[in-house]
Formats: structure tokens, sequence, C-alpha cells
């Protein structure tokens, strides 16, 4: 495979870094947080683009290209919108598709998704630094939420997400691994 055949998640391997053992609740909260986001990119990593694209089984759209694309959207909603109290549109979805992060992958390609996903993943921890504590809140559909919850939340939405994934990488090459 030639370098112009391989996509972002092939060229730049991830490196995931193992949680502390001992921190206080912010390092291990954002720790356990960057732990999953990078085993959602080594997930996706040495696959071509048609790779990326492949649904599992019907009637599901998922897709590891999706999976990505969803994550850019969770991490926009909850620390740009939600924490930073920033109005920022959603990149994937809209009204008229409300699931346009996992159904609407035709114009999508695997460099311009990753590269959404990581700035998305940046600017969140740009706004977990900015909270001066775990305490401080923001409103999403005018309930607050503290950064703890959503730190919380995030860790298992990745969680979750990263099964998901794990099953799509295996049913498209066979790898396994957390």
């Amino acid at each position: 495979m030639t370098d112009a055949e391989m996509t972002d998640a092939e060229m730049t391997e991830p490196v995931r870094i193992d949680p502390p053992k001992v921190a206080d609740e912010r390092e291990m909260l954002v720790s356990w947080l960057d732990f999953h986001r990078e085993t959602l990119a080594l997930k996706c990593a040495g696959l071509t683009d048609a790779q990326l694209r492949v649904r599992s089984t019907p009637p599901s759209t998922l897709s590891l290209l999706g999976l990505v694309r969803h994550m850019a959207e969770v991490e926009r909603g909850w620390f740009r919108r939600t924490l930073a109290g920033e109005d920022v549109a959603p990149i994937y979805y809209s009204d008229d598709s409300p699931d346009g992060d996992f159904h609407d992958l035709y114009s999508a390609t695997p460099e311009e998704t990753f590269a959404t996903w990581r700035q998305e993943c940046e600017l969140a921890r740009e706004a977990t630094i900015r909270a001066s504590s775990l305490d401080v809140t923001g409103l999403r559909h005018e309930v607050p939420h503290s950064l703890r919850w959503i730190l919380v939340h995030m860790i298992e939405e990745y969680a979750r997400h990263n099964g998901h994934a794990d099953i799509l990488r295996e049913r498209l090459d066979g790898a396994t691994g957390e």
C-alpha cells in the first residue's frame, strides 16, 4: 500500500498512555478520558478508507468512520456547548438528518473526520483546563451538569462505543484487544 492509499489513521500511530494508578480525581478522570479517546484511534489504525466505512450488521448503519464522527459531535456538544457555553452548530447532523454523523458518509473522508475529531478533543481539553474545578457547571437543556459529571459521562460514552469499535474491527481483520 502506498502513502497515497493510506488514511490518517494509518499514517499516525496513536499513542495510548495508561492512566495513573494513584492521582487526584481530576487527573484520574482526564487520564481515563484520554485513554479511551486513544483506544478509539487504535481501533481505527491501519485501516483503509473502505474498511473504515464498512457498516455493521443490518439494519445498523454503524461504522468506525461514523463512530469517530459521532464522537466529534459528542465532544463538541458536552465540552463546547454545555461546559463552555459556546454557540457552535453541529458538524455532521441536522434537523433533516439527526443521525448524519453515522448515515451521511458519502462525502466524508477519513482525513477530515480524524482531523475534526482531534480538534474537538483538543478544544474539549482546553475547556476542561479553563474550568476552575470539577464542580463548575454548564447548562444542557436548561439543566446544570458539572464538569465531573461530563467527564464521567464521556468516559462511559467512549467505553461503550469502543466496545462497538472492537467488534467492528474484529469483523474487518480479526484484530482484537483493549
